[in-house]
């Protein structure tokens, strides 16, 4: 079977998509990976209005990419930080990769808006897809991609 006698109906990229390939979400998802946490923090620096930030901040706890956390200022009443979860931080790469992929095909003439380096040594870090056996960074050409145990032949 050949990609094209495939059906998309279970493809793991269109149901990731279904859940975080909305510009805001995936501001929203940047931003609480960069320490984000309130509501009106997220608002402010995203900038979106307060309906479409409830929604995706609802949609997004639903599906277990946050998680909610009370808290209460004094004389304020009691609000919800949101947190990533373990399933929230797994989507850091895709982040990274979006972020790397702009600062090489549309970088700000000034640099880039965020430097990200390993804490250890201080060097630049990028995402790379690698073979897990040889820990070696691959090319598409060096990747055989062929129909797994769940294709389902297209009708």
């Amino acid at each position: 079977m050949e990609w094209l006698d495939v059906s998309t109906d279970n493809c793991p990229v269109q149901r990731t998509l279904d859940v975080v390939g909305e510009k805001w979400t995936l501001l929203i998802l940047r931003d609480a990976a960069n320490g984000v946490r309130r509501f009106d923090d997220f608002r402010r620096h995203i900038g979106l209005s307060d309906a479409v930030l409830s929604d995706r901040l609802r949609k997004l706890t639903a599906a277990g990419i946050l998680t909610t956390v009370p808290y209460r200022e004094p004389g304020s009443r009691a609000r919800n930080e949101y947190r990533l979860t373990r399933k929230g931080w797994d989507l850091w790469p895709v982040l990274v990769a979006l972020r790397q992929w702009g600062e090489t095909y549309d970088p700000d003439p000034s640099g880039p808006v965020l430097d990200m380096r390993h804490a250890d040594c201080g060097a630049p870090v990028h995402v790379v897809v690698e073979c897990a056996e040889e820990h070696v960074a691959l090319a598409p050409r060096e990747v055989a991609a062929k129909p797994g145990p769940g294709a389902r032949r297209l009708r």
